[in-house]
């Protein structure tokens, strides 16, 4: 019989958090929608408007790529932490869903980066062409 603790993949171990860990933040956010402004951050952001909630996603934006550039692991553990919570908060206040985002990663998932570009420019330009 398999250990639980022992690594499901090469480098992961079998109990780190999933992507469910990030649906479950999702529902937090979402719960806090309407909330009070004085008791929670979430709220806060939400009560000041999408504009704000994408500005402070573009400051947690530069602060992970700043950790990126010096190499400091851990503060860019922290600062991705940051990021994604406040994309998460972004994503509530457009009535986006996690899932809809993992749909398009799956979707895309075995496709050559470059392959998407690609295929977009040409969706892209199709779509230009039928408005025209």
């Amino acid at each position: 019989m398999a250990d639980k603790k022992s690594p499901s993949k090469k480098g992961r171990k079998a109990d780190a958090p999933t992507a469910h860990l990030l649906d479950a933040l999702h529902d937090v956010i979402l719960s806090r929608k309407g909330g009070d402004p004085e008791t929670s951050n979430t709220a806060r952001l939400f009560a000041r408007g999408r504009a704000k909630i994408a500005q402070k996603l573009g400051e947690e934006a530069v602060e992970t790529l700043i950790e990126g550039v010096r190499g400091d692991t851990a503060k860019l553990a922290e600062e991705s932490a940051d990021l994604l919570y406040h994309l998460l908060v972004l994503w509530a206040d457009a009535g986006l869903k996690p899932s809809e985002v993992y749909a398009i990663l799956q979707a895309r998932s075995g496709i050559s980066g470059i392959e998407e570009k690609r295929g977009r420019k040409e969706r892209e330009t199709d779509a230009a062409e039928t408005e025209g």
